[in-house]
């Protein structure tokens, strides 16, 4: 099954975890304001719980109830022995997605591409291998997303992660290059102090400032800080109102840019100012 829908044509602000083996946050989820939810059988459920946690899920989700909440199914690797069975339930399962762990080569979607026939795949970028390969990885046909496993990727780099997150930066940018070659949503990691409202909402700053479509969290205290910092302001609707009224009036009277508070607006900028009401609309829509 190629692509056939346009992964950024919804929010995806906030994309909470929740664990699969716990059902009363997976109840509480339908009520959340997170643009997506990511159903983890993998790093939040113990070995000992991952049958349950799967049936379980597949059962929630079943019920139905999520409305226009994106649906991501974080798997079990394949090589784990609860892979194949995660895959196997869920590729016809009332999902949106099916998001594959520690990805490190387009080979690793494949393969789980040949269990999972009709639902997109997402990829978890979170090793060096994958971060060296996301180029290919993106031009996967199969694939809508990307979501950056920050947490492993410190871990498998030996970084000290500090505020500004400069041990990460380049495998940051190198996923996000990759994402928007490929027309992919692509999601930022997780802020892990999750009481820290000042400093998630930095990081949240810093992941919107370099293009990430949203971030994922790891606590519902989390999205109001992030369904703000991911949605254009006031300011940003009216100016890029602004520029296309001027831009098409410079168009009229036969003449190729227009100014704006002191600044070009071209063709370019146009078409970014598109794209953000049309972000604006989508989430108005959404809530």
């Amino acid at each position: 099954m190629a692509r056939t829908s346009d992964p950024r044509g919804r929010p995806m602000r906030s994309v909470l975890y929740i664990p699969g083996s716990r059902e009363r946050a997976l109840q509480k989820s339908r009520e959340l304001p997170a643009d997506a939810i990511i159903f983890d059988l993998e790093d939040a459920v113990a070995a000992d719980e991952k049958d349950n946690a799967r049936d379980l899920l597949a059962r929630v989700l079943a019920e139905g109830g999520f409305g226009a909440r994106l649906r991501i199914v974080r798997i079990n690797g394949l090589d784990t022995r609860w892979g194949r069975e995660d895959a196997a339930a869920f590729a016809k399962a009332a999902a949106d997605a099916v998001l594959v762990p520690k990805v490190g080569s387009p080979a690793d979607l494949d393969a789980v591409a040949e269990l999972v026939p009709n639902l997109p795949l997402w990829a978890m970028m979170e090793t060096p291998q994958g971060i060296l390969n996301a180029a290919a990885i993106a031009a996967h046909p199969r694939l809508e997303g990307m979501v950056m496993g920050t947490n492993d990727l410190a871990k498998e780099l030996s970084a000290r992660v500090r505020p500004g997150r400069a041990e990460l930066l380049t495998g940051l940018q190198m996923c996000l290059l990759a994402a928007r070659a490929n027309g992919l949503a692509i999601i930022d990691g997780v802020f892990n102090a999750f009481k820290d409202a000042e400093g998630l909402a930095a990081e949240c700053e810093q992941g919107r400032d370099m293009g990430f479509d949203g971030k994922t969290l790891i606590h519902p205290a989390q999205i109001d800080i992030a369904n703000n910092a991911f949605a254009p302001s006031n300011a940003e609707i009216e100016l890029a109102r602004r520029q296309i009224a001027a831009f098409q009036e410079a168009s009229s009277a036969g003449q190729g840019v227009a100014v704006v508070d002191g600044r070009i607006v071209e063709n370019l900028h146009v078409a970014s100012a598109r794209e953000l009401l049309a972000r604006a609309e989508a989430i108005a829509a959404a809530e």
